[in-house]
């Protein structure tokens, strides 16, 4: 693939979604290093309307591609950002990877992780770096606490606390194929709290057992779970437990609060605050929105920019991006294994890779 002078990089999205604005703001800001050089989508018209506007955000114009065969063609090309619904992903990965474009993917990979692996397995056969957008990470607030553990300051982790209590109108689940298996794979745990257990997973390292109820409530008209809370037993003998919903109104931010040995560290929209046993108060970050109310759409498109330029940064030096397609199957294992415990009423022992 050509790339432009100056490691400026060529860009297209695939997909003009929900969160393809956040996408193309992201884009504007990283106008220094990144083009964003054409769009396509399924629906041609809708793909031209939204290179429009695209061009309007970025300042330059903006192509619409009039099909995935031209936009794989495309030399130019060095990377693609695909935002498609979970089940319209494996085609148009096959035909990128057979292209030889770097695919930076937004989150879930697929609907199941048996269908997420068979993803990974196509970009690594193909020899296509894979990123996936699992923006929380890129939160000052996660990177600070990431760090901390990482130097292990804050002693040996005990106990883990995951609330996502979230809100989502009718509406939401009104669009065709929202909340159900055919088209996102499930409800809460897939499309929203795959975010905080992403999270978790990157700070805690993996969970060896779940004993998890799921349920779709009376508030919601929609196939999937609306509701879960789980028992979680992690690989360095922690225990935690876990709160998902879309309906709990009228919403509020996520928090993962990780009690150890030396210190309680709790992340909560945007911001960290670490107590130490001994009396001490730290605080880092800033306090933002994080979509958990009626608007999915209320949260900066900064940590998505930070998540882009990371990617950039991975193709540009040929190595890998912060979150790669195979460390994002840990998150689906254990989703599934959620989903399973529920169904089957007992608990599950996940596989530690």
């Amino acid at each position: 693939m050509v790339q432009t002078t100056n490691n400026q990089l060529n860009v297209a999205l695939i997909g003009t979604g929900m969160v393809a604005l956040t996408h193309v703001q992201s884009l504007a800001d990283l106008s220094d290093q990144l083009t964003l050089k054409g769009v396509w989508s399924r629906r041609s018209e809708h793909t031209r309307e939204f290179a429009v506007k695209a061009s309007k955000l970025t300042g330059y114009r903006v192509c619409a591609y009039s099909s995935i065969e031209s936009l794989c063609l495309d030399d130019e090309l060095d990377f693609v950002i695909v935002l498609t619904p979970p089940n319209a992903r494996t085609s148009i990965i096959q035909s990128l990877a057979l292209a030889r474009k770097h695919i930076l993917l937004e989150k879930p990979v697929e609907r199941t992780s048996a269908a997420a692996a068979h993803i990974v397995s196509i970009c690594k056969e193909h020899n296509v770096t894979l990123g996936v957008v699992f923006q929380h990470r890129m939160r000052l607030a996660s990177i600070k606490l990431s760090s901390l553990t990482n130097e292990e300051l804050l002693g040996r982790l005990q106990i883990v606390e995951v609330i996502v209590p979230w809100w989502r109108e009718q509406s939401y689940y009104n669009e065709p194929g929202r909340g159900s298996y055919e088209r996102d794979g499930g409800g809460v745990l897939i499309s929203q709290a795959i975010h905080s257990l992403d999270l978790m997973l990157s700070l805690t390292g993996p969970v060896s057992q779940v004993q998890a109820m799921a349920s779709t409530t009376g508030l919601h008209t929609m196939e999937a779970e609306d509701y879960v809370c789980a028992g979680l037993r992690f690989a360095s003998g922690a225990i935690g437990s876990l709160i998902a919903s879309t309906a709990n109104y009228p919403g509020d931010a996520e928090s993962l609060t990780l009690h150890f040995t030396q210190a309680v560290a709790r992340l909560q929209a945007g911001q960290l605050s670490v107590q130490w046993r001994d009396g001490r108060i730290d605080h880092y970050g800033e306090s933002a929105a994080t979509g958990g109310g009626a608007d999915p759409m209320a949260f900066t498109h900064t940590w998505h920019r930070d998540i882009i330029s990371d990617f950039a940064n991975a193709v540009r030096n040929q190595q890998q991006p912060l979150v790669t397609g195979q460390e994002a199957l840990q998150v689906h294992l254990l989703i599934d294994a959620l989903i399973t415990s529920s169904n089957q009423a007992k608990a599950i022992e996940l596989t530690l890779s």
